[in-house]
């Protein structure tokens, strides 16, 4: 699975990644370059800086990915956007399952 979030351009991106990974929710963690994001919110549009932040891991471990990134997050609602993968390397697939500890609880 691929799952997509934003992060504040001032957040500590490498420690958030980093936790991810440490804690087993994810295999591999990338963040991507600044951005702007326009979107609105609570009946305003706003403009804020951040950066996009791409998390490869699997269906099994989708619940608790969901609740590190929520102890971790600054976001009242953070981005989480979930694609499916449909294939790939089967050496890099295996290799997203047991980093990203599938099979743990």
């Amino acid at each position: 699975m691929l799952v997509l979030t934003t992060i504040p351009v001032d957040l500590d991106a490498d420690g958030f990644a980093k936790a991810l990974v440490d804690s087993r929710v994810a295999a591999c963690v990338s963040v991507l370059a600044p951005m702007s994001s326009v979107y609105r919110w609570q009946g305003s549009v706003e403009t804020a800086s951040e950066r996009q932040v791409v998390i490869k891991t699997t269906s099994a471990r989708l619940d608790a990915l969901e609740r590190r990134i929520g102890e971790l997050h600054p976001y009242e609602v953070p981005e989480l956007l979930v694609v499916p993968v449909s294939g790939g390397g089967a050496a890099y697939l295996a290799w997203v399952a047991a980093e990203a500890g599938e099979g743990e609880a």
